[in-house]
């Protein structure tokens, strides 16, 4: 079993928008004295953990991020025959397991009477059918009093599922005291194993990310340009003034992303329990899923469905390494994606000669030159875990 395995994507993106500022433009950098275009690494982790190479591949073991548990049993609730009174207290009763109630400001709300917690919780599937059951005995007649929303170990299956309980304030110190009973350090939520989580309100059960993903930047030299466009009205007359209804501008660029990804395989094993078939089949998807995942930002407008030209795959105990090295000094040519692999390949003999091998195995899929597929790599990918 290999400890790092490290992944390389050059990715092509056309005229687009995909992860914005807070002005509604591309994200930028500057990277070697020169302005480049950039997408966050949330951005991308996000686009991987809800494309369909995760969130289809390993349904049933993708953790859920929200504030909203209670919305979700009033529904279910509902459908059962409860009314909005009776569900609305047992919905409140029931979020409180997960985190505080929000109480003030509700007005602020699009939706006043929603029922939501201050923190984000993530609750695996397990976990959010244990909180329907537990609201059903309630429709049913059981008290849900402070003893037992004690039990909130009823709902959160430490061993199944992501727990995000920034407890804190939501239970008694009874409960609190009992968080070694609610709250575990490995689980069978992929994303959370591989993306890690902060519980400011109970660090000891803070989660380690497996999965470590840099800022995509371009390989070169990379502008916002501006889109000067107008909408024009249907139901204008030709005898009236022929201007346009609306005028507007948005920015956009276009280039090749470089993307770095490195994984912890020891770290994930562990994060998920020591389930290493998990583990593999985990994988598999985040590597398909960086390579074929974007942020979804502007898609409409644009239709940036970006698939990666070249990925490196390494495998090795050393210490991993960057090699964003490579486009410090950017690329200048009539092929931009051509040079930006041919000085990808360089850093990496460049650091190979002035420090020894940096990794023990490689696999590389270069849509150029024709070698190699995504079937290759992620196969590559998921045997750095052994079955022991």
């Amino acid at each position: 079993m290999m400890r790092f395995v490290q992944l390389h994507f050059l990715t092509v993106y056309p005229p687009s928008n995909p992860n914005r500022d807070d002005m509604g433009r591309p994200k930028t950098a500057i990277y070697g004295g020169v302005h480049r275009l950039r997408l966050s690494s949330q951005s991308l982790k996000r686009a991987a953990r809800l494309s369909p190479a995760m969130s289809e591949a390993l349904k049933g073991n993708m953790g859920e991020r929200t504030q909203r548990l209670g919305d979700a049993v009033i529904e279910h609730l509902r459908k059962r025959g409860a009314d909005d009174g009776k569900a609305r207290e047992i919905a409140q009763q029931v979020a409180q397991v997960f985190g505080t109630v929000v109480t003030k400001d509700k007005e602020k709300m699009e939706n006043p009477d929603s029922i939501r917690i201050k923190e984000l919780a993530f609750i695996s599937p397990d976990e959010r059918q244990a909180a329907m059951k537990m609201a059903e005995r309630a429709l049913d007649g059981e008290s849900l009093d402070k003893e037992a929303r004690n039990r909130g170990k009823e709902i959160l299956h430490p061993a199944d599922g992501a727990v995000d309980l920034l407890a804190g304030e939501s239970l008694d110190k009874e409960a609190r005291n009992r968080g070694e009973d609610i709250l575990r350090t490995a689980d069978g939520a992929v994303d959370i194993a591989m993306f890690g989580r902060m519980l400011a309100g109970a660090p000891k059960f803070n989660r380690e990310a497996a999965v470590q993903v840099s800022h995509a930047i371009t390989t070169h030299r990379a502008e916002v340009e501006d889109d000067y466009y107008t909408a024009a009205d249907d139901l204008k007359i030709p005898a009236e003034d022929v201007g346009a209804a609306f005028i507007g501008e948005a920015g956009f660029g276009s280039g090749v992303y470089y993307l770095y990804v490195c994984i912890d395989t020891a770290r994930l094993v562990e994060n998920l329990a020591g389930d290493r078939a998990l583990a593999r089949k985990a994988l598999e998807a985040v590597s398909e899923a960086f390579a074929t995942a974007s942020p979804s930002g502007k898609r409409n407008s644009y239709s940036h469905h970006t698939r990666a030209s070249y990925i490196r795959a390494e495998a090795g105990d050393q210490q991993p390494r960057s090699l964003a090295a490579a486009f410090l000094n950017p690329v200048n040519a009539e092929d931009l994606l051509g040079e930006s692999i041919n000085q990808l390949k360089k850093t990496a003999d460049a650091i190979d000669k002035a420090y020894g091998a940096t990794f023990k195995e490689s696999m590389e899929m270069d849509l150029l030159s024709g070698s190699g597929t995504l079937a290759e790599i992620k196969d590559f990918v998921a045997a750095q875990v052994s079955d022991a």
